[in-house]
């Protein structure tokens, strides 16, 4: 399958318009018509109804196999231009918010480095593609055990930290004087939902069995200070590791007693390190 055919048809499906598609690209209407025909022709099946513009059954099944297709093919360059260029100096990170605890801040370089905050499941897809560098992602698992992560491409993960996690709860909550908790005991309290902020939900539910965890307020964002604030609030309760927990005005961080979990970080790279990349990755390792 041509990359360029399959990149023109996800644009025209998307956009709901083969002249829209044909400006965003760069291409004529007629350039863009001849695409989605030979794909057509080569997949022998119609992709798309002309009006209005929307896929086919056999359309919307190839639309599940072009955005991985795309991704690894993007990755693929960005692998092979960063073993071409290697540069010794420049260093660009991607992370989550809870990723950066204080051994992770403590390994940066003085300077040369361009920090980008972003959701967890952006992170590999950033290290993939050549956005960034390296990333580090975090998340709730048994000690020891490794994090479950988007395959997108042929990526290195190597844990960097485990530390405890903590729930963050109002001063006033009747559980804030408790010496520990337990995750089962609180499937039925009112939660944060802040899947970038915080620990995930999903992943509260997992290793609770499965069940509860409704969310009372969602918080889209990776501002960890603001989320403090809402949990502080009495918005909802948050798990976070135990660096970030503590110190929060108006709030009492608790233990997680049971089930043992922790807060673990790992780095996410592509191919071999080197320069800068190299030198923050043994940094993280002798803090680890």
């Amino acid at each position: 399958m041509d990359p360029h055919l399959l990149r023109t048809y996800v644009t025209v499906a998307r956009l709901a318009s083969f002249s829209e598609a044909a400006r965003e690209l760069g291409y004529t209407q007629s350039a863009v018509s001849q695409h989605i025909a030979a794909l057509e022709q080569d997949l022998g099946a119609p992709l798309l109804t002309r009006r209005p513009v929307a896929p086919t059954a056999a359309g919307e099944r190839l639309l599940e196999h072009a955005g991985p297709l795309l991704l690894r093919l993007h990755a693929a360059r960005a692998d092979v231009a960063r073993i071409a260029a290697a540069p010794a100096h420049g260093l660009s990170l991607a992370a989550c918010p809870t990723a950066l605890g204080p051994r992770v801040l403590a390994a940066l370089p003085a300077a040369g480095v361009t920090l980008r905050a972003l959701a967890r499941a952006e992170i590999p897809a950033a290290v993939a593609t050549g956005t960034a560098d390296l990333g580090l992602v975090d998340g709730l698992t048994a000690p020891s055990d490794p994090l479950r992560l988007p395959d997108v491409a042929p990526l290195t993960t190597e844990g960097v930290g485990e530390e405890p996690v903590c729930v963050l709860l109002p001063a006033t909550h009747p559980l804030a004087r408790r010496t520990g908790l337990r995750l089962a005991d609180l499937a039925d309290a009112r939660w944060l939902d802040a899947p970038d902020a915080a620990l995930p939900l999903t992943q509260l539910r997992a290793a609770a069995g499965g069940r509860g965890f409704r969310p009372a307020l969602r918080y889209e964002g990776t501002d960890v200070r603001g989320l403090t604030a809402l949990a502080a609030a009495g918005h909802g309760l948050t798990l976070l590791p135990r660096t970030a927990a503590g110190s929060v005005p108006g709030a009492v961080a608790v233990p997680l007693v049971a089930p043992r979990v922790v807060h673990r970080t790992e780095l996410v790279f592509g191919g071999s390190l080197r320069g800068a990349a190299a030198a923050l990755a043994e940094a993280l390792r002798a803090r680890a």
